[in-house]
């Protein structure tokens, strides 16, 4: 495959995934109680294949490092490495909520009683999206790969991701903003990270003719 190939799917793996990782999240806030089984084995299924197609958009981002700029093929790896861990953690943290639901004996909220989710939705997912964002500026504002913006939003998206981490400290109450798995910490900052992806899967497909 030639980049322009590689960078087409890159693009178009993230701008897929994005896109039914968005319709995942409002589905979090259908219901003020517990939801029904269907409501998070529904929101489940959009994550965990958008988180699929994620792996496709983070492996490719090494690969169009390499081609562009060889010699900054080890920060391309720390991207790639940062996102695929990023992706795992999720993956588990989902995998718990689905099996919550399906062992409990009556309708549940997964994010609630499953206490180990609110530490992998919360600073470990901070912490490794953090190091993605910051590997992620730098790379770009190296190699130019894409626009100067995509650097710039990447050091700045790093910083919230950060200020995100001490949220531990705060309890595991989703209603409120700053608690481990509160709707800040993980819907509004996931919210704006999908947004953020959405708009450089965009931008590697608006530029897949200047690839190498």
């Amino acid at each position: 495959m030639d980049s322009t190939t590689i960078r087409t799917a890159t693009g178009a793996a993230g701008l897929i995934a994005t896109a039914l990782t968005l319709v995942e999240l409002p589905l979090y806030f259908v219901y003020a109680g517990p939801p029904p089984d269907w409501n998070v084995f529904t929101r489940s299924l959009f994550g965990l294949t958008g988180l699929t197609l994620f792996v496709v958009f983070m492996s490719g981002l090494r690969y169009l490092v390499k081609a562009h700029a060889p010699q900054y093929e080890w920060a391309g790896g720390l991207v790639t490495a940062a996102g695929l861990m990023w992706i795992t953690i999720a993956f588990v943290a989902m995998g718990l909520e689905v099996g919550a639901v399906i062992e409990a004996p009556e309708p549940i909220d997964p994010t609630i009683t499953v206490t180990g989710t609110y530490i992998l939705y919360g600073s470990i997912s901070k912490l490794l999206m953090a190091l993605f964002l910051g590997a992620f500026g730098f790379v770009m504002s190296k190699t130019r790969l894409l626009p100067a913006w995509t650097a710039r939003s990447a050091y700045l998206l790093a910083v919230i991701q950060l200020l995100f981490v001490p949220s531990l400290f705060f309890g595991n109450n989703p209603a409120n903003f700053y608690a481990a798995n509160g709707w800040g910490t993980t819907a509004t900052m996931g919210g704006l990270i999908m947004l953020w992806l959405l708009a450089i899967s965009v931008t590697l497909l608006r530029t897949r003719r200047a690839a190498i």
